[in-house]
């Protein structure tokens, strides 16, 4: 009081070395983070996109060397933030263009970035493509509204600025999406048909999409056509032979299991035999480490080991009596097992994967049962033809001509594993599109048409309002031609004079769906060239891409507590209960 000033007292909240970032330049920190996320999956987008070559060898990661040095990825990345721990992908070497797996692998740490990883995962599970998409568009809207964060407009605005345009671009999508019936089956499978090969087309397959979209479609119109889960097909890989020798089998296809002596004894080809699926152990076990059995005399213990063959021998005759000439197991079928059923010309196959038990049984009828117990011909089911085949170095179980077939099977071939990985995630993706297409039976065009026909919607739509959101509603549509810029760039087009052109053509009425024509260099009805996607991708895209950004948007502090990181440690560094001491309640 004596004329010195008051001094305010330091309030200290948080516990020592915590990191807190906040304001302007933490929201700008996040939308760097994000963008140079995007980058790293920019120039896989589209039929002329690269791929990502991605080796985990004792901590070493190469990608295949970019034509502009200046321009390579990882220098992308830390020009303007860290956000990548190491390069050392687990999971050993891969080959990729999907945007997805690409982003999965990498061991991304910043917190703004990872929104963007979880956006390209909940696209793939969702629709299962578009993955690239969306996180260059959630990384455009970013970049646009950059420079309107820096000169001090309220975030609030943009995102509700944001979410106005989504809605108006979703809206309009689903009002430009053509619905096609199922009247005519031939015409609906060419529908099914051109979406698969426009989702291959930015594939490593796509020299070969003529021959896989009939696969794909094949095996989408094996499934229930009520549920449509995916997980019914199944797709192995057999390294050797080329790319046309990938069969389907109509049935389900597995591996050959472990087996025991007895097992080449066995017929391997049956017609029309009976299937029994179990989940029982068929061999003698050894006693428990822990288990005691006192006996009196000798013969007491020969009666527990006659008690032990008797009762597997029960269980066998059981099986046997039941008819089936096929039984397979979840769990180990011995030897003594498999040489009995080898005598009665019964084939066998134990270990068999919970996932491939569960599609024979879809396949063939029957159940699985738990016991040998009162098996019925209802327990059991069918097949026309079952045979072992030697396929390349590998030799399969096949199940074909199955009356219940609601499951099918894609052997997929090729040269390297790496490259048959990449075969596998292609034909899931376009197993997904015909999926949704069949769901949702309206299709948009593709190849940047779609994207630009909302462009100009929105823009026109903008300069009928009023304000800030007049600002917020045209950086959205000039981030949506991200799409067609960035697919003009992977091609090595001008970028700019097609834009021109797009955009001075669907100002026309006969021009909404005129997009980047690959072959021609120019620009093309794409609806006419049968360049399709399910209108599902686009708008579960653009939602998806619209709330990552207003999340990003949203945050304006960055709190991180280092200790709490460290192992051993709970929230704020505090010792956990329970260990290092007996605290209250600590088992003793």
């Amino acid at each position: 009081m004596n004329g010195f000033p008051s001094v305010q007292p330091q309030i200290i909240i948080l516990r020592e070395g915590t990191d807190t970032s906040q304001g302007k330049g933490q929201l700008l920190s996040n939308i760097n983070a994000c963008i140079a996320v995007a980058d790293c999956v920019r120039t896989t987008l589209g039929p002329r996109g690269m791929d990502k070559l991605i080796v985990d060898s004792q901590g070493e990661t190469v990608f295949p060397p970019p034509r502009n040095p200046c321009t390579t990825v990882i220098q992308r990345v830390l020009a303007h933030v860290c956000v990548l721990r190491a390069f050392s992908f687990p999971g050993g070497v891969t080959i990729s263009n999907d945007g997805a797996t690409i982003l999965r692998l990498l061991d991304i740490v910043h917190p703004a970035g990872k929104a963007i990883v979880d956006i390209s995962r909940a696209q793939d599970a969702e629709v299962g493509d578009g993955t690239t998409s969306v996180t260059l568009l959630a990384s455009e809207l970013l970049r646009e509204v950059k420079q309107s964060i820096e000169e001090g407009v309220s975030p609030q605005i943009i995102v509700k600025g944001f979410r106005k345009a989504s809605l108006l671009a979703v809206n309009k999508v689903k009002e430009l999406a053509v619905t096609i019936e199922r009247r005519n089956e031939a015409e609906f499978r060419d529908l099914l048909e051109k979406c698969a090969a426009t989702a291959m087309s930015s594939k490593l397959i796509h020299s070969h999409k003529d021959f896989f979209k009939k696969m794909v479609v094949d095996a989408v119109l094996h499934l229930d056509q009520e549920e449509l889960n995916e997980k019914m097909i199944g797709m192995k890989k057999i390294p050797g032979g080329g790319l046309q020798d990938t069969l389907f089998v109509d049935g389900v296809a597995f591996k050959k299991t472990f087996s025991y002596a007895g097992f080449e004894q066995q017929p391997k080809s049956f017609k029309s035999p009976k299937i029994l699926c179990l989940n029982v152990e068929l061999e003698l076990k050894a006693e428990k480490d822990n288990a005691e059995v006192r006996i009196d005399a000798v013969q007491d213990y020969q009666s527990i080991v006659d008690a032990e063959w008797s009762i597997i021998y029960d269980k066998l005759e059981k099986i046997v009596k039941t008819g089936a000439k096929i039984v397979l197991s979840r769990l180990p079928i011995g030897d003594l097992a498999t040489q009995y059923f080898a005598d009665r010309d019964i084939f066998c196959a134990g270990r068999v994967p919970n996932e491939d038990i569960n599609r024979v049984v879809k396949a063939v009828g029957g159940s699985v049962q738990s016991s040998v117990n009162d098996i019925g011909p209802t327990h059991l089911g069918t097949c026309n033809v079952f045979e072992e085949k030697q396929i390349g170095g590998e030799r399969y179980n096949l199940f074909q001509g199955c009356p219940n077939a609601k499951t099918c099977t894609l052997l997929l071939r090729g040269g390297a594993e790496q490259f048959i990985a990449e075969v596998e995630r292609s034909l899931h993706d376009a197993i997904m599109i015909v999926r949704r297409a069949i769901k949702n039976k309206s299709v948009v065009a593709g190849g940047g048409a779609t994207e630009m026909e909302l462009s100009k919607y929105l823009r026109d739509y903008s300069k009928t309002v009023e304000g800030k959101q007049q600002m917020v509603i045209g950086a959205f549509a000039k981030a949506l031609e991200v799409i067609p810029r960035q697919l003009c760039n992977n091609a090595g087009f001008d970028a700019t004079d097609i834009l021109n052109q797009l955009r001075q053509k669907h100002t026309q009425k006969d021009g909404q769906w005129y997009g980047v024509d690959m072959s021609t260099e120019s620009i093309g009805d794409n609806f006419e060239k049968f360049v399709w996607e399910p209108a599902l991708v686009k708008t579960n895209a653009i939602s998806s891409a619209t709330e990552a950004a207003c999340l990003i948007l949203s945050v304006d502090e960055t709190v991180k507590n280092v200790q709490s990181e460290q192992p051993g440690q709970g929230m704020g560094g505090a010792p956990m209960r329970g260990r290092g001491g007996r605290g209250r309640g600590a088992r003793r």
